[in-house]
Parts: structure tokens; C-alpha cells; sequence
């Protein structure tokens, strides 16, 4: 089947009408046709023809656009690989052009304010993309499996970054997040494996569940002040990150956030954290110390397992968080404990010592955290104290007041 005859009978084209025609390269809408259901055309990926008789009072291809545009609302509904879309269209509808293969690149005008779910999914062939700064949102799935997308420009009014927006985009390498986004959708960057920089801009509040999973070529992140939280698996398997810097307001971080990033040798993770989730740093094997601050209350089970090269762990709480499957936090492949200093706020050593799971630890030792240095007895060759020394001195004792 590569063109179909639709009679000017037909009022109705029903939901999954034309489903998986692949074969199908032109289309003409009779002016009778007053309703179009649900993909109804869906999978179609093989059309380059797509037009609406004149006199249709429902639909139209203005311009001679390869389209089909709803005319009281001017969105455009069904679009292929030669579409032209005109500069009144305000919406691209869902799943508009989902699995258009012949795809390549595409013109998205001023006049289109929203991106519907699916709008581009799986359009293999489509390498670059420019979101004008008329549009607000960008849907569920709207590129999912775009893997020939290699460039995406996102215009500075969009506010939201829908669920698996770029899922599977593995040929994307950079991506710069306008600094109108507040949120980062669930998935919305799952396994974009080639992406190698991004910038979270001060705008967003939260990071969505499994955001960036997968990102194996992101080599560091800064999340900043102005995220409230990170999900679940936000950047799990994230294997190439070396470095990640958490702002100050984010409350929690997700079960299994950075689980697996193996190439993480450093981790600053904000005063405001408040809980850090299950496994949330589980098999960060090259995590060689961590620091947590006096905010957290409470530390998921699996937390910092199988960290098998962690020296180091400094932690600031006066009174130790609450461990969940204490004996497992750091757990699993049975040598931190032994191996791993524990660092503990001066006068806390006997209640940490006391504490399940944090009494694993071998060794314990008290530290001053407010200190910005030590002083010690230095005295150079001619007996004299040097201006450094004293420099030395004068900090410790601005740091106790």
C-alpha cells in the first residue's frame, strides 16, 4: 500500500486507522472528513505526500505544506519528511511527525509555542534541531530516539523538559539548558551516551528521575543552588564523571543517583542535604573521600557500597544520621571499614564508636572542621618566627572565635 483513496463519504477516520503503513507515501484528506482519530497514521514513516482537500471546513495543508493542520486551533496534527511548516502553526500535536524516517531537518517557526508528546519521536534521520524562543514546552518523548541528532538548540522560553524528551539520543554531544527551565523531566536525557558537557543553569529546581542515566561521556556536573532535589537514578551509570559539585538547596539526593559512576574521584555535596538515598553512591569505585555535611539526618542503605577505594570519609554531624541497614552503608566488600578513616567532630569520637554502623569503622578520629589550618611549631634556621607562621596563627584563632 503506498496511497490510499479516502471517498467523500467518509466524516471519520478512527483511532490507529492507518497504523504502521509503512509503505505509505502520499495521503489526501477529502473534505468531508470532519474527525481524525488517535494516531491514526501512526508509524507511517514512509510518507512524503500529505494533503487536505480545498473546501474541508475541519482541516487544511495552507501553503501547500505537506500537512495536516486543525484550522481552529492551527495545530498541526500529521506532518512528513517534506513538510513545511507555516509560520501560523502555534502547536506541533503529538506524535506529528513520530517515526518519519525521511526526516532530515525540519523549520520550526516563531508562531509555535509547544512541542507535543512524541512530536519527533524515533526520526532516525534527524541531525539537528533549532527550538525558537517562542516555545514554552517541549513534551513527553518529543525526540525520543532521535539518534542522528547531533546539535539541539532549546529557545530561552522554554520553562519544562518533558519525561524522555531526548531518550536515546546517543548522538547528541553538548546540550545547553536555557536558563528559563525549572524542570528537567524523568528520564529526559536517559542514555544520551554521547553527550559529553552540560549546563544546569541557576533556573531549574529539580532534576527528574533517571535524567541522565547512562550519560557515560559526561565527565563532570555542576548541580546548582538553585536545585531542590535530585531523583532517583538522576545520573546512574554516568561511568566518565570525575567531579560533581551539589548546591546548597538541594534537601535530597535520589536512591541511586550516582550509582556506578565509576571515574568519580571527588564529590561536594551541599549544607542543605538532608538525606542521601539508597545506594545513592553505590559502586563509585573510584570515590576516594567523602564529605558530609552536619544537615544530613539520615543515610539510605547501600549508600556508599561497594566504594572499594574510599579513604576517607569526613563526617560533620555532631549526632550521627540515622543508617538504614547500618551494616551495609558502606558496606559489601568488606575492607572501608578496615581500611577508611572515620573523621567525626571533636568531643563526638565515643558516640560514633557506639553508634550501629558507624562503630564499624576501625578507626575513628576526632577532627576540628571549623579549623582552616593547624598551627605547628616552626621555626626557621635562624631561630626566628617568619611571617607565614604568624599568618598561621592568626587564622586558627579568627577560625575559633
Amino acid at each position: 500500500l503506498t496511497s490510499i483513496d479516502i471517498p467523500n463519504s467518509v466524516t471519520s477516520i478512527g483511532d490507529l486507522a492507518f497504523y504502521g503503513c509503512s509503505g505509505l507515501t502520499s495521503v489526501v484528506i477529502p473534505n468531508s472528513v470532519t474527525s481524525i482519530g488517535r494516531l491514526a497514521f501512526y508509524g507511517c514513516s514512509g510518507l512524503t505526500s500529505v494533503i487536505v482537500e480545498n473546501g474541508n471546513n475541519k482541516y487544511d495543508s495552507r501553503n501547500n505544506c505537506n500537512a495536516i493542520i486543525e484550522t481552529a486551533t492551527n495545530e498541526l496534527i500529521l506532518g512528513c519528511s517534506t513538510t513545511v511548516i507555516p509560520n501560523s502553526v502555534t502547536v506541533i500535536g503529538n506524535n506529528a511527525f513520530c517515526y518519519c524516517d525521511g526526516l532530515t531537518s525540519i523549520d520550526i517557526p516563531n508562531s509555535v509555542t509547544s512541542i507535543g508528546s512524541g512530536a519527533f519521536q524515533g526520526c532516525f534521520g534527524l541531525t539537528s534541531v533549532t527550538i525558537p524562543n517562542s516555545v514554552t514546552s517541549i513534551g513527553d518523548y518529543a525526540f525520543q530516539g532521535c539518534s542522528g541528532l547531533t546539535s539541539v538548540t532549546i529557545g530561552n522560553s522554554v520553562t519544562s523538559i518533558g519525561d524522555y524528551a531526548f531518550e536515546g539520543c546517543s548522538g547528541l554531544t553538548s546540550v545547553t539548558i536555557p536558563n528559563s527551565v525549572t524542570s528537567i523531566g524523568d528520564y529526559a536525557f536517559y542514555y544520551c551516551s554521547g553527550l559529553t558537557s552540560v549546563t544546569i543553569p541557576n533556573s531549574v529546581t529539580s532534576i527528574g528521575n533517571a535524567a541522565f542515566n547512562g550519560c557515560s561521556g559526561l565527565t563532570s556536573i555542576d548541580i546548582p543552588n538553585s536545585v531542590t532535589s535530585i531523583g532517583s537514578g538522576a545520573f546512574r551509570g554516568c561511568s566518565g564523571l570525575t567531579s560533581v559539585t551539589i548546591g546548597n538547596s538541594v534537601t535530597a539526593i535520589g536512591a541511586w543517583a550516582f550509582s556506578g559512576c565509576s571515574g568519580l574521584t571527588s564529590v561536594n555535596i551541599g549544607n542543605s542535604v538532608t538525606s542521601i538515598g539508597d545506594a545513592a553512591f553505590y559502586g563509585c569505585s573510584g570515590l576516594t573521600s567523602v564529605t558530609i555535611p552536619n544537615s544530613v539526618t539520615a543515610i539510605g542503605s547501600s549508600a556508599f557500597a561497594y566504594c572499594s577505594n574510599l579513604t576517607t570519609v569526613n563526617a560533620m554531624m555532631t549526632n550521627p544520621p540515622v543508617l538504614e541497614e547500618s551494616d551495609y552503608v558502606f558496606g559489601y566488600d568488606g575492607n572501608i571499614y578496615q581500611t577508611a578513616a572515620l573523621y567525626v567532630p571533636v568531643g563526638c569520637k565515643d558516640i560514633y564508636s557506639n553508634t550501629e554502623g558507624w562503630k564499624n569503622f576501625v578507626n575513628i578520629e576526632e577532627k576540628d572542621f571549623n579549623a582552616t589550618t593547624t598551627v605547628k611549631e616552626d621555626v626557621n634556621e635562624d631561630g626566628k618566627v617568619d611571617a607565614l607562621d604568624i599568618q598561621q596563627v592568626i587564622n586558627v584563632a579568627a577560625a575559633s572565635e
